[in-house]
């Protein structure tokens, strides 16, 4: 079987020295996104455990997927789950969830939860759109502008990039630092455009990492235009698998003048979708067992 350079690891974890039978209320969210599906376990408003991996053909069964590995290990069962938000591409297509909510909001949510209320525009960098969004400082939506006409500027574009060089997707942007100097960006309107731009440079002798740096810089680029459509403000997140990317990263950062704040140890970015619906399944499960 050929190497998949363009997968992110797979992954789960639950919090160490936490006992979810201890628990009042035990919620999930489950984001659905076209390139990755991501579930999380709250108890109490806390995070409890999560999985992250592939989403396959069928959203149902990515969800149970990633929700039965999510539970691994825990002694958990779905029944013990009290409520349940679907999110993301493929939100209705939870079968055992309650509700389903888009991820604009459950991004915005999530993010305040891992970064705090300071939290003022989240950048969702996705695989196939992208989002950028702002929030008060309860993680409520205030406004968002979205990009979803071109894979130049997602995931999907950066996992054709990272199979055509034959890079794991997890090294590519440490590699496109490691220019001497920076080059002109490839193409950014289309990754199409962009991929057999990439292949007429290598045929020219250009180096990995110089391709990389270009279309990284095109990225960046090209996300920046939305973050100034919506006028950018500190603080300043970056979600999604994309927020792992330190060379996508980096040049932003450059672009708009300031930092964005840093990937939080105990999370990742690619579950703040998940943990914003699992907080919203939260307030939805307390707000059904209220007394009238």
């Amino acid at each position: 079987m050929s190497k998949e350079y363009w997968r992110w690891p797979e992954y789960r974890r639950t919090v160490p020295d936490k006992d979810w039978k201890n628990a009042e209320v035990v919620t999930a969210g489950v984001d659905i996104g076209s390139v990755s599906s991501k579930a999380v376990i709250m108890t109490d408003g806390e995070l409890y455990a999560y999985s992250i991996m592939r989403t396959g053909s069928s959203s149902p069964d990515s969800a149970q997927k990633a929700m039965d590995w999510a539970l691994e290990e825990t002694g958990m069962k779905l029944d013990d789950i009290k409520y349940t938000v679907g999110t993301g591409y493929g939100r209705v297509n939870v079968p055992f969830a309650n509700r389903a909510i888009t991820e604009i909001a459950c991004h915005a949510r999530g993010a305040n939860y891992i970064w705090g209320p300071k939290v003022r525009t989240v950048l969702d960098m996705g695989g196939q759109d992208c989002k950028a969004i702002h929030c008060d400082e309860r993680g409520k939506v205030t406004a968002f502008l979205m990009n979803d006409k071109c894979a130049a500027g997602t995931g999907r574009g950066m996992e054709v990039f990272a199979d055509l060089l034959s890079v794991p997707i997890q090294e590519v942007g440490p590699m496109s630092l490691s220019v001497e100097k920076e080059p002109e960006p490839v193409s950014s309107t289309c990754v199409v455009f962009a991929k057999s731009e990439a292949v007429g440079l290598l045929r020219k002798g250009w180096p990995k990492d110089m391709v990389l740096a270009a279309y990284c810089s095109a990225m960046a680029n090209r996300v920046s235009e939305l973050l100034e459509k919506i006028k950018v403000e500190k603080e300043f997140v970056i979600t999604g698998g994309i927020a792992k990317n330190t060379g996508v990263v980096k040049r932003l950062e450059d672009i708009i003048g300031f930092k964005a704040l840093p990937i939080q140890e105990r999370f990742d970015p690619m579950t703040a979708g998940s943990i914003g619906a699992a907080l919203f399944a939260k307030a939805l499960h307390e707000r059904s067992t209220k007394p009238t």
